[in-house]
């Protein structure tokens, strides 16, 4: 599972509350640019989760890796310019989506994010080797309502079993950045000294690598 993120300053979003209703709209993800991590959404990248109007939960920083239950639903279609929330219904009586709904009138909270799976046929690694060109999106199990920066403490219980079943460099490079809270730089600077120090590890070394980053990120979950 993967987070992309974006400001409310890049979104567009719209809060309004009438008939003492609460929605608001805007876009949860853009086609086109660069994000932090170097990827880049295209056009249609969502039409196999998103082609028409579709229902999907809302939560705030991701709260499902936390066995939070969502504050609401989100309605969200793909249209040129990337994935727009037409309309947002929050739960009555849930006082988590009570307190989002203050602080999106307020302003306090500053961003969306998409929780995504994508498939290995779905995108290209960049020549540079630095971010990937995402064509398509192969689930959308989520937008949250995220504070910024991200809630990484909650993002760790995503990149731990995810980690556990990684098959290459590259996939933990991509998980660092997307999943765990690395910096591109700090990422790619890990995954170099793990490539460097590959000719004297036995593959046996390695996979004890891997369990140890695992149960890294396992202790900051328990």
């Amino acid at each position: 599972m993967e987070f992309k993120q974006i400001s409310l300053a890049d979104t567009e979003l719209k809060f309004a509350t009438s008939g003492g209703i609460s929605t608001c709209s805007g876009y949860a993800s853009r086609f086109g640019g660069v994000d932090s991590y170097g990827d880049t959404i295209h056009p249609g990248a969502y039409s196999k989760v998103a082609g028409e109007l579709t229902e999907v939960k809302m939560y705030f920083n991701h709260g499902w890796l936390k066995g939070e239950i969502p504050i609401g639903k989100m309605f969200v279609v793909e249209d040129a310019n990337g994935l727009y929330v037409e309309r947002t219904e929050f739960t009555k009586g849930i006082k988590l989506a009570d307190d989002v709904t203050l602080a999106l009138a307020h302003k306090t909270v500053n961003g969306l994010s998409v929780g995504i799976k994508l498939d290995k046929s779905g995108y290209a690694w960049k020549a540079d080797g630095i971010g990937r060109d995402i064509y398509k999106v192969d689930m959308l199990k989520e937008v949250s309502v995220v504070d910024w920066p991200a809630d990484s403490a909650a993002l760790v219980t995503a990149v731990k079993s995810a980690l556990e079943s990684a098959q290459s460099l590259k996939e933990i490079e991509s998980l660092l950045r997307d999943a765990g809270g690395f910096s591109r730089t700090d990422a790619c600077a890990l995954v170099a000294r793990i490539k460097s120090m590959q000719q004297s590890e036995s593959a046996a070394e390695e996979d004890q690598f891997c369990a140890a980053v695992a149960l890294t990120f396992a202790k900051f979950t328990n």
